[in-house]
């Protein structure tokens, strides 16, 4: 296919891969869970069915993408770590994050139901997602030391603070104040002989977190005729605790560990959180830039056919998309534009914005995690009669375009793009249809210009281009207008005029300058 003349504005991406031989860790993190949790009720200080959807999400990234090799999670939060000699999405921070953080929020969305049955998912859950470059296995062995540890020490606050809260008659505040100054021991104590609980006794999956990883199992692959199971050794993940996960007690145990990460050779007795925050893979984004963030379907060309997705264009998955990117348009209002087609979505945030600190990683996850939230949970509004087979996902980026020229410039290749794939794939779907196979509708279209397509399309199939939807042709754009909405004051003839901003959703070509001088305040 034919490059535009807008193809330098890749020449912006920015290569973010993870050098060998770094491991690499994906943290993920609620986003503002704290509020997530006490809207849908969530019991204090854990809830076991919370958690337990947690583990099962966990469980899912293992299975889907075999290069994680180790997970070790507790509130609302989950690691994954990939094994030394990964190679996955060429070892790029921003496609391992995204797609990791998408996955596991489509798989909690879909599980939902699953863990509570009586309660309904009232918004959108969505997470946040770092990489931790670990330069060496006793980084990782620190880093792992300081999360459970952490779990430890949350989890023994929480106890005693809902503790106070609930049995013992105290306001939040007052309960706060009680534990300000305690240490371990004073909290050990309190819980004891406050409430008759031994902190040790409580459960093993609050006071040390779950860890997930595969190992060699006997499974059963099929049966003999006379009834006798025929078992094989698989790979197969699975739910391990210890008190000490960073220990080699616990490391050293387990062949795959050891096979895909190496051995600990001491334990690790003490850590410095700060020293292992420094290895977090972070960049900011260029200040007074544009910020576009860019996601794409993973695999969708196999979630179409699975979904049986109408060719060459499904007119419901865009109106899905299109809604997800209205959501996302509401939920972040730092972005300004959204121009989407396909499986992909473009959202433009302000050159000022301080969303996260421009903090990549942070605004990508973000985007991208909400996006895939909203695309499970709104599957059924559009696809009233189609089951969602299994859970979607999306990877993202974050580029800076410094000018509002080369802005415009990046939308206007995204739209030529457009054009030019529908094009081609209309003309490939109606000579497949027609008969042909696959490889003798590609070898009919090589080399063909877009005169020559829209004489096959008009000659042979009776179409002409130009009167297909819009939508199809040019894609969909996504932002705010504001009107003057006159509103008469009360026991007066006078009115006023109040200004309204509404999202509206357009399929217009947003290359010639008339569109943006017909919509000023968008890159105002």
């Amino acid at each position: 296919m034919a490059n535009s003349k807008y193809e330098y504005v890749k020449s912006f991406e920015v290569e973010d891969e993870v050098i060998p031989p770094n491991l690499i860790v994906v943290h993920i993190d609620g986003r503002d869970f704290r509020r997530f949790s006490e809207v849908h009720e969530f019991e204090k200080p854990n809830d076991e069915n919370a958690l337990n959807l947690m583990n099962q999400c966990a469980m899912a990234v293992l299975e889907e993408y075999p290069d994680i090799v180790f997970s070790y999670g507790y509130g609302d939060e989950y690691s994954f770590v990939l094994k030394k000699t990964s190679k996955f999405y060429q070892r790029r921070s921003s496609k391992i994050s995204s797609v990791i953080v998408s996955f596991f929020t489509s798989v909690y969305v879909t599980k939902w139901k699953e863990f509570f049955p009586l309660k309904e998912l009232r918004y959108p859950p969505s997470f946040l997602s770092q990489i931790v470059c670990c330069a060496s296995l006793e980084i990782l062995q620190a880093y792992l030391a300081w999360r459970q540890r952490d779990c430890h020490v949350q989890n023994q606050y929480n106890t005693c603070f809902w503790e106070l809260v609930k049995k013992g008659g105290k306001t939040e505040m007052e309960a706060q104040e009680i534990l300000k100054y305690a240490k371990e021991q004073d909290r050990n104590e309190l819980l004891h002989q406050q409430f008759g609980i031994n902190y040790n006794d409580t459960l093993a999956l609050f006071r040390q977190g779950t860890c997930i990883f595969k190992t060699e199992v006997q499974d059963i692959v099929k049966y003999n005729e006379d009834g006798t199971p025929v078992k094989r050794l698989r790979r197969k993940a699975g739910i391990f605790r210890s008190e000490n996960i960073a220990g080699r007690r616990f490391w050293n145990a387990h062949a795959s560990l050891l096979k895909e990460l190496g051995n600990f050779s001491e334990d690790c007795f003490k850590t410095n959180p700060d020293y292992i925050r420094s290895f977090l893979f972070e960049s900011k984004l260029m200040p007074s830039t544009w910020i576009v963030i860019r996601i794409d379907g993973c695999h969708f060309h196999r979630f179409a056919d699975v979904h049986e997705f109408n060719k060459p264009n499904d007119k419901q998955a865009l109106d899905l998309m299109n809604l997800c990117a209205m959501a996302v348009l509401e939920e972040f209002h730092d972005i300004v534009f959204c121009y989407g087609v396909s499986d992909e979505y473009s959202f433009v945030l302000k050159k000022d914005s301080q969303l996260y600190q421009r903090r990549a990683s942070k605004i990508v996850s973000a985007i991208v995690s909400f996006f895939s939230s909203m695309y499970v949970m709104k599957w059924k509004d559009v696809f009233q009669k189609k089951e969602l087979k299994y859970p979607p996902s999306f990877d993202g980026r974050a580029v800076c375009y410094p000018s509002n020229e080369i802005l415009q410039d990046y939308l206007a290749w995204r739209q030529v793009d457009c054009h030019i794939n529908n094009q081609y794939n209309t003309c490939f779907w109606s000579l497949v249809k027609s008969g042909k196979s696959k490889s003798e509708a590609q070898n009919y279209l090589k080399g063909t210009q877009a005169r020559e397509k829209n004489e096959l399309l008009l000659k042979e199939f009776g179409i002409n281009y130009n009167t297909l939807p819009l939508m199809f042709r040019q894609g969909s754009s996504i932002f705010r207008v504001k009107r003057e909405n006159p509103t008469l004051l009360e026991n007066d003839a006078s009115s006023v005029e109040k200004t309204e901003t509404k999202i509206v959703t357009e399929h217009c070509n947003i290359i010639e300058q008339s569109f943006w001088e017909a919509h000023p305040s968008i890159l105002d």
